[in-house]
């Protein structure tokens, strides 16, 4: 055993013993030296541990205290400190292994490209593309096309959320708006929260800017955890946090408005920030759009981010940030390393979405949607044992499967990847000691021969493993 795992072992039998009260500010890193005899370089680490399991906190420039006591050892099952993020390789070796033209896509994360397709763009691209503009001879820069950033600012304003061109900032898709976000608020070591299983372009973001993860479950039934939330936010400074909400990728649920209300609240009691991951906001297969937390924000706490490249195609990267109060920080992040869109592709698309042909390509895209995974759903169900469960909510286009929890679904999605099959392993979007026992599905694609043998093999992949 390590010196720091043993001092980290004897502090942990103190804090249970009651040594120090909920709050209550521990020995600096100083101090503990002094007292224990090891070094400061075993005292941080022991420091780290006892962090890591939730049982003390950390203050910048303050030190370390004492998490609330009653809920130490329920927060230290159910809350997790991510302190070392190391994803990056991992989705990027994953990316390059999917890329193939043979590789039957279920891994990949935008919609089949066909379903993507509008004429009517298409037609408006052709026919800006004849007239040299003056548009084209002049600098992409922030915050965006005005005509843009007016026709999504209506659409807000439609949705009940009073909005101004100027709230908006245009970007290169949705996670260039999620990470021009969090790099407005935070600073390296900050604390920020995300869902214990969320879309890794969150991870990235967090490991890319030092950040300090604080994960919690998702609740079965209603998606986000409202009770893992308050003992977060109560035990750990929370800065910001990166939430899905609507069509949460990868499992799907779409969280109500009552908790949506509630959580509103609870970030403006705590004076938290939040930044809203809600790039499928129009996939929803009910009548009725889901709210988006910008809906509820009364303090301009929420930054709404969202994108066309789930609706309108992958190399549409065309994505923005509601950003407020904060759109000139944004801006300034913007214009030292992303730039903004280019002219070209922003004046089209704002054409094309003055007139009411995206909302007939929207209808017809969510009906296709809802065809398809309702398929996908019968078949998975029909064909997999019991033991295996098939989540299913009413919108987007992925299907989140759990497979007993001896399985490991990245050895699934290796043994695929050799029959050029491509699925996404549950390690892309959970960091746990535990065997990722999670795949997700993209079902957006006609289900031709070819499709059904690919989901054939899947599922006696998944059978054999079992045995």
């Amino acid at each position: 055993m390590y010196k720091s795992e043993q001092l980290a072992l004897s502090l942990k039998h103190l804090i249970e013993s009651g040594a120090w009260k909920a709050n209550e500010k521990l020995p600096s890193l100083r101090q503990q030296a002094q007292i224990s005899g090891f070094s400061l370089i075993t005292v941080m680490n022991a420091y780290q541990e006892l962090e890591a399991q939730g049982l003390i906190y950390s203050k910048e420039k303050l030190g370390y205290f004492m998490a609330e006591a009653p809920n130490s050892l329920e927060i230290a099952k159910t809350v997790i400190l991510n302190e070392k993020i190391e994803i990056n390789s991992t989705v990027f070796r994953y990316l390059k292994s999917i890329q193939s033209e043979n590789i039957v896509p279920f891994g990949i994360a935008f919609p089949d490209s066909q379903l993507l397709y509008s004429t009517k763009l298409m037609q408006t691209l052709a026919q800006r593309a004849k007239h040299h503009q003056s548009y084209e001879q002049v600098p992409s820069l922030p915050p965006g096309n005005l005509e843009l950033r007016k026709v999504i600012a209506q659409r807000y304003c439609m949705q009940g959320i009073p909005t101004d061109p100027s709230d908006i900032v245009i970007t290169s898709g949705g996670l260039d708006a999620l990470n021009l976000a969090l790099q407005t608020l935070t600073k390296p070591g900050d604390y920020i929260l995300l869902q214990e299983t969320i879309f890794y372009g969150a991870w990235q973001a967090a490991e890319h800017l030092g950040l300090r993860v604080i994960t919690i479950p998702e609740h079965p039934k209603h998606g986000l955890d409202l009770e893992a939330f308050k003992n977060a936010i109560s035990n750990y400074p929370i800065k910001v946090c990166l939430l899905m909400l609507n069509s949460h990728n990868p499992i799907g649920f779409t969280v109500s408005d009552e908790i949506k209300l509630q959580l509103a609240k609870l970030l403006q009691e705590h004076h938290i920030y939040l930044i809203e991951d809600d790039v499928y906001e129009e996939l929803y297969f009910d009548h009725k759009k889901p709210l988006s937390m910008k809906y509820f924000d009364q303090q301009n706490l929420v930054f709404h981010c969202s994108s066309f490249s789930k609706t309108l195609g992958a190399s549409l990267r065309i994505g923005w940030v509601y950003a407020g109060k904060f759109s000139e920080n944004i801006q300034h992040l913007q214009f030292i390393s992303t730039l903004s869109v280019n002219s070209f592709l922003q004046n089209s698309l704002a054409a094309y979405l003055s007139h009411r042909y995206y909302e007939k390509h929207l209808k017809s895209l969510r009906h296709t949607l809802k065809r398809l995974k309702n398929q996908y759903y019968q078949y998975l169900i029909k064909n997999l044992p019991d033991t295996c469960i098939v989540h299913y909510y009413p919108s987007g286009y992925f299907l989140w499967l759990t497979l007993p929890e001896h399985i490991n679904s990245n050895v699934i999605y290796q043994t695929m990847l050799e029959q050029n099959i491509g699925i996404a392993s549950g390690i892309l979007f959970y960091r746990t000691e535990k065997i990722p026992h999670h795949l997700r599905i993209n079902c957006s694609f006609e289900l031709t021969e070819s499709i059904k043998q690919a989901l054939s093999q899947l599922v006696k992949s998944i059978i054999n493993f079992q045995r």
